[in-house]
């Protein structure tokens, strides 16, 4: 029980060294932690003591006294790495989402999510007036995309596909990924306005923008017609049930014939199995309206949205895929 209580504070100890950027000061081998103090502006004593408590944990190693080194855990907080969670370390760390989570017992008491109660606003509102925390949340975004959901949506049989469209895809970091794979595929981008503008840089750096159209809308407004696939990558746990149903019916209704629908989100299982998304879920219930669902409350939804659910595939952590036709 005192381990899991520490967890928490094992949090702050990673997003901490994070902010340091300890781990990038250490890619070249061991240092002193008197040079690492002077390297990232730290006050020496008390980097030592959040070192040799992550070193405790296995994240990073003091490898003779007051010299430290990374780990293979250490590595991960490292920026442009395989491996790499900084931008989600960085993100975790945002202290109006940790607001949220520290007031989770309004949420169980009340059925609505946290994060307006003590911020004054809803989530969307607050990355929209906020640019520092919009370019954390997009960072961390795009390293899911590129890490985890590129590789669920290989899963997906693309073979005959021509058009996808990427619904709320944020800064088109998973099309990054999945075009260059399929270079008969076209595609566009849809999101907020604000949030595609950074899409260009994206496209261009991966050597796709030529094939990706930008849209700049409201997904719960109209999305673009007549695609083969439709694409919904870490969207619907946002939102309510019958928030999900609005958007799946638009999409339904906007498809071409013998198109598919492609969900990726976690896939919570039944029953007492340790699992992510069920972790991860109370993050939800902290920020937004929607949860995490399983494989049989989206099925109901595809259902009252006039969809068939065809395939579930699990996937490596807590990600899974899955695929609806009308």
């Amino acid at each position: 029980m005192m381990d899991l209580l520490h967890g928490a504070l094992v949090t702050q100890l990673l997003v901490v060294a994070t902010e340091f950027d300890v781990a990038e000061i250490m890619a070249g081998g061991p240092v002193p932690v008197s040079e690492l103090a002077r390297r990232c502006g730290a006050h020496q004593r008390s980097l030592h003591r959040l070192l040799r408590a992550l070193a405790s944990q296995g994240v990073f190693q003091e490898v003779e006294p007051g010299t430290f080194a990374l780990t293979p855990l250490a590595e991960t907080l490292r920026a442009d790495v395989p491996g790499s969670v900084r931008a989600w370390i960085r993100f975790w760390g945002m202290p109006e989402k940790l607001q949220a989570i520290n007031a989770l017992s309004y949420s169980v008491r009340t059925g609505r999510p946290a994060f307006p109660h003590v911020n004054g606003t809803e989530w969307w509102s607050h990355l929209a007036a906020h640019p520092d925390h919009a370019e954390l949340f997009n960072d961390a975004m795009g390293d899911m995309a590129r890490r985890v959901h590129a590789v669920a949506v290989e899963s997906c049989d693309l073979t005959d596909a021509r058009r996808v469209v990427d619904v709320g895809g944020g800064q088109g970091h998973l099309l990054a990924t999945i075009l260059p794979r399929h270079p008969e595929l076209r595609a566009t981008l849809l999101d907020q306005p604000s949030v595609i503008r950074g899409a260009k840089a994206v496209l261009e750096a991966a050597g796709v923008a030529d094939r990706v159209d930008l849209v700049g809308g409201d997904f719960f407004d109209s999305v673009p017609p007549g695609a083969d696939t439709y694409l919904l990558s870490m969207i619907l746990h946002d939102w309510d049930d019958e928030q999900c149903i609005t958007v799946l019916d638009m999409i339904r209704r906007a498809m071409a014939p013998g198109a598919q629908v492609v969900v990726i989100d976690a896939i919570v299982p039944e029953g007492n199995a340790p699992h992510d998304g069920k972790l991860r879920d109370t993050v939800m219930m902290a920020l937004h309206p929607g949860r995490e669902r399983t494989e049989a409350e989206f099925t109901a939804m595809f259902a009252a949205a006039g969809l068939r659910h065809v395939s579930t595939t699990g996937l490596a952590s807590s990600t899974g895929l899955l695929v609806a036709r009308a």
